[in-house]
C-alpha cells in the first residue's frame, strides 16, 4: 500500500508540474467531459490537435488521428495499400487509450464494445471506439458543447 501511495503522489505531481507548463484553453475542459479521458490525455489530444477548425468533417479528423483504415477499395477490389502512418501517433495513441478506458467506465461504450467484439475481434473493437471518440471529439470541440454518451452510442 505504502508503494501504491508514493506512485500516486508521484503521478499527482507529474500532472501538476504539466499543467502548469501548459495554457489551457476551453478545449481542455470539453475534453474532460469525456469518460475516459483524464488530465494527460485531455492536454495530449488538446495540444496535438490545435485548431479545431482547420478539420473540415469528423471524418477528417478522425482520418488525422489514425483511426481509419488506409485501405484503397475500388469495385470491391484491393488497388493497392494506403499510407498507414499518415496522420498523428500521439493522437492515435491517445485515442486509444481514452478507448479503453471508456470501454471500462462508460456503460455505452462497453455495450459498443461487446457488440463489435462478437462480430470481429478485440483490437478492431478498441479501434471502432476510438473512431467514434474521435468524431465526438471533432464534434464537441466544433460544437463547444461537452459530452453527451447518448450522442455517440445510439441504442
Amino acid at each position: 500500500m505504502a508503494i501504491y501511495q508514493a506512485l500516486q503522489q508521484q503521478i499527482s505531481a507529474l500532472e501538476r508540474s504539466a499543467l502548469e507548463a501548459v495554457q489551457l484553453k476551453d478545449a481542455y475542459q470539453i475534453l474532460q467531459s469525456v469518460t475516459g479521458i483524464g488530465k494527460i490525455l485531455g492536454l495530449t489530444i488538446m495540444l496535438e490537435t490545435g485548431d479545431i477548425h482547420r478539420f473540415a468533417g469528423a471524418g477528417n479528423y478522425a482520418s488525422y488521428c489514425r483511426c481509419v483504415d488506409s485501405k484503397r477499395i475500388s469495385n470491391g477490389k484491393k488497388k493497392g495499400r494506403g499510407n498507414a502512418k499518415a496522420g498523428n501517433k500521439y493522437l492515435s495513441w491517445a485515442f486509444s487509450e481514452a478507448a479503453h478506458f471508456a470501454v471500462r467506465f462508460e456503460p455505452l461504450a462497453q455495450r459498443f464494445y461487446e457488440r463489435k467484439k462478437a462480430k470481429t475481434n478485440g483490437i478492431v473493437a478498441i479501434r471502432a471506439v476510438a473512431r467514434k471518440l474521435a468524431r465526438a471529439t471533432w464534434m464537441m470541440l466544433k460544437q463547444q458543447q461537452p459530452y453527451e454518451a447518448k450522442r455517440m452510442f445510439p441504442g
